[in-house]
C-alpha cells in the first residue's frame, strides 16, 4: 500500500516551487496534485493521456472542449486524451488531484 497525506504533498510541491507534484506513477496510472492560484492562468494543452479531476478545494471554471463548468470542492470532471481544456476564473485558490491513464509522460 502506498498512502499519502494532503498537507505533506502540498508543502513538497510548494517545496519545488511548481504547480504540478506527481506523487505517484504505477503501470497504468499516474497521480498528481495541480495548484492555481486565485487569478492565475492555466498554461495547460491538451494531453495525450486520458484524465481525471478532483477537486481537493477552491472554486474555478472549466472549459474542456467547448463545454464549460463550474467546478469546486468535490468535483470531479474527466476530460479524454488530446481534448484542450484549463481552468479558469480562478475565484478561490484551487487544489486538484489529477489521475491520468496511461501514466503521464
Amino acid at each position: 500500500m502506498k498512502a499519502f497525506r494532503l498537507a505533506d504533498l502540498e508543502a513538497e510541491r510548494a517545496a519545488n516551487d511548481g504547480a504540478y507534484l506527481q506523487f505517484l506513477r504505477e503501470r497504468n496510472m499516474s497521480v498528481g496534485l495541480y495548484a492555481l492560484d486565485r487569478g492565475s492562468l492555466d498554461p495547460q494543452q491538451p494531453h495525450g493521456q486520458d484524465e481525471v479531476y478532483f477537486v481537493v478545494s477552491g472554486r474555478a471554471l472549466i472549459t474542456v472542449g467547448d463545454e464549460t463548468e463550474p467546478v469546486a470542492r468535490g468535483s470531479v470532471v474527466y476530460v479524454p486524451a488530446g481534448v484542450p481544456h484549463r481552468f479558469h476564473h480562478i475565484s478561490e485558490d484551487l487544489r486538484v488531484m489529477v489521475v491520468f491513464s496511461p501514466p503521464e509522460a
